[in-house]
């Protein structure tokens, strides 16, 4: 099992910067990868930044050049660095761990979501 435990979010002026982190627990699983996803009110929930144990990244097209994904692999944390933020990035965020438990076996975690509002 692997457990998140997600911080950051709140509420924000457009325009302004905020930072999410999310920490992994110790575990015997191997993470494969690490995202951020959000989800708005009556929308699906998608992809914002994706980060794997080899440091490639991926984004949304709607955050790219304003959004950074990174991670302390020491700390077993990822963190997701938001400037330029829109009222449109107003959603819940969700950490998401890909472990591997068998050489046959990949499964999701999540965290609980953290609420990110931006005001216009």
């Amino acid at each position: 099992q692997v457990q998140l435990v997600e911080s950051g979010g709140g509420l924000v002026q457009a325009g302004g910067s905020q930072r999410l982190s999310c920490a992994a627990s110790r575990s015997s699983f191997r993470i494969e990868a690490m995202a951020w996803y959000r989800q708005a009110p009556g929308k699906q929930r998608e992809l914002v930044a994706l980060i794997t144990n080899t440091g490639s990244t991926n984004y949304g097209d709607s955050v790219k050049g304003r959004f950074t994904i990174s991670s302390d692999n020491a700390k077993n944390t990822v963190y997701l660095q938001m400037n330029n933020l829109k009222p449109d990035d107003t959603a819940v965020y969700y950490c998401n761990a890909r472990a591997r438990s068998t050489p046959w076996q990949i499964n999701d975690y999540w965290g609980q979501g953290t609420q990110v509002t931006v005001s216009s």
